[in-house]
């Protein structure tokens, strides 16, 4: 058997090259559509090159190639509720629950508060249910379809929409990343929410008030009469009251139980399915072939709906875009993506290159303000690198632990650092399983939300200053060192 050897910095740095110059490339060449398949294309060459640096290394090809099936594996429970989220879509299509959603928040939502109300909204039913997939998935749609009803940005919207969904998911102790973080470091989850806090809360509240300033200064192209018109064609073509929003208030409540998020996705796409039946007859009747009989019909068209989404022609190009979509189809390409990306991400971790940059970076953070920046640098690559957010948070907690020990640092100094870096970065990066899903859902390239989620770009940067500034950076007594 070859003797593995220790990567080199070189070797640590030639995929992570090829990966950027090709995903650049993708970016260059096919633009909003890069995500459709040459960023996988990009990802799979950059395996490749990981798996020759691997084998030049003493790595066999079955070692590289089981790394790089349990790094699929890990996605499987994501890639799970992913298709899900695309039937749920659909039903909720059908069935009148999105575009209810859409008819109310017309009628309630100011133009002038509406980024500052999305991000808010968003904040509060995520803190709630502890997830910002399902957040995104459900009421970020609905806003996004208000915000083309008002004439508003859909893409600060995004933003908005992120920035709420992400301040809530990391709050909330119901959310994965909120459990993980703290296991990973060794602090106890409730300290570690109140320790995050700090950082936390004035990031969204500057957030919140640059959504403000935005919103009083957008320029608001539509008139009473569209609003009108868009309500009009809503009413015409499906049954709009508030009992069409019970599958999402059933949705809310499995998640608030802590459910698990597949079934509970699943059971709200069927709710949606039956209730698109019970309360949608007329859509129902316009869309299936009269010959097949009504009972034989209906069965077939929801059916459809789980795997192809639906479609609807309303003859007004624009509301067909909004009110069409979802099904698990839709998410085949995201799922590709994933998979293409986790596998990279796993030869980078068995191959030992992603530790080379670490021990990199602990030779010039001698400070602890610098180990902390380092941290959260740390975790932003390996969202770009191994692309999932639960890597971001696992990987970097594990090989930074000693060291924040060492330095008498409490373990919720690392914690938080890890969520600050990890979880509110990973949907800001196209081909992380984050960004692939939000780009699913909401449709926008998360290259053009980036620039609008301000709350996961300044907590980052807020977590940094505080590092530097000594600011809320928790120190343990020597004797009580070995319970950090």
């Amino acid at each position: 058997m070859k003797q593995q050897k220790v990567p080199s910095l070189l070797d640590a740095l030639t995929p992570i090259v090829v990966l950027v110059s090709l995903l650049g490339a993708a970016v260059y060449l096919y633009g909003d559509n890069s995500s459709s398949g040459p960023n996988q294309i990009a990802l799979l060459f950059a395996t490749f090159t990981a798996a020759l640096v691997g084998l030049k290394n003493g790595y066999t090809w079955k070692t590289l190639e089981e790394a790089m099936i349990k790094g699929i594996t890990i996605s499987l429970g994501a890639i799970l509720i992913l298709l899900m989220v695309g039937a749920l879509i659909g039903t909720w299509l059908l069935s009148g629950t999105v575009p209810t959603l859409i008819y109310y928040g017309l009628q309630i939502i100011n133009p002038s508060w509406f980024y500052a109300a999305s991000c808010l909204i968003c904040g509060i039913v995520a803190m709630s249910i502890g997830s910002s997939w399902t957040t995104a998935a459900t009421i970020g749609v609905a806003l996004l379809g208000v915000a083309t009803g008002l004439g508003l940005d859909q893409v600060v919207t995004a933003g908005a929409v992120i920035s709420g969904a992400y301040f809530g998911d990391k709050l909330s102790p119901l959310s994965e990343t909120t459990n993980l973080a703290p296991a990973v470091a060794g602090a106890d989850l409730f300290e570690h929410i109140h320790h995050m806090l700090w950082t936390t809360v004035p990031s969204f509240v500057i957030a919140l008030i640059i959504f403000i300033f935005m919103g009083f200064n957008a320029d608001v192209s539509a008139d009473v009469g569209r609003i009108d018109e868009i309500v009009g064609i809503l009413q015409g073509h499906f049954n709009i009251n508030l009992l069409m929003l019970v599958p999402l208030l059933v949705l809310l409540v499995l998640a608030f139980k802590k459910m698990p998020a597949f079934p509970a996705i699943s059971i709200g796409a069927v709710v949606g399915a039956i209730w698109a039946i019970l309360f949608q007859g007329e859509l129902l009747q316009s869309q299936i072939d009269a010959s097949q009989g009504e009972l034989i019909g209906y069965f077939k068209l929801v059916w459809a709906t789980f795997y192809e989404g639906f479609n609807i022609s309303t003859g007004d190009g624009k509301m067909d875009d909004l009110l069409s979509g979802g099904g698990m189809a839709s998410m085949l390409t995201t799922t590709w993506l994933i998979m293409t990306a986790l596998m990279f991400g796993a030869i980078m971790e068995k191959t030992g290159l992603l530790e080379i940059f670490v021990r990199s970076i602990l030779k010039i953070a001698k400070s602890t303000g610098s180990l902390i920046a380092s941290t959260i640098a740390t975790c932003i690559g390996t969202n770009v690198v191994a692309a999932d957010q639960y890597i971001a948070i696992v990987v970097p907690g594990r090989m930074f632990k000693d060291e924040y020990k060492k330095r008498g640092l409490r373990s919720v100094n690392l914690s938080r650092t890890l969520e600050d870096g990890g979880t509110i970065t990973s949907p800001l990066i196209p081909w992380n399983t984050c960004g692939a899903y939000m780009q699913s859902v909401l449709l926008i390239n998360p290259f053009d939300y980036a620039m609008y989620a301000f709350f996961n770009l300044i907590n980052p940067l807020l977590a940094v200053i505080y590092a530097y500034l000594g600011v809320k950076i928790l120190r343990v007594k020597p004797k009580n060192l070995e319970q950090a």
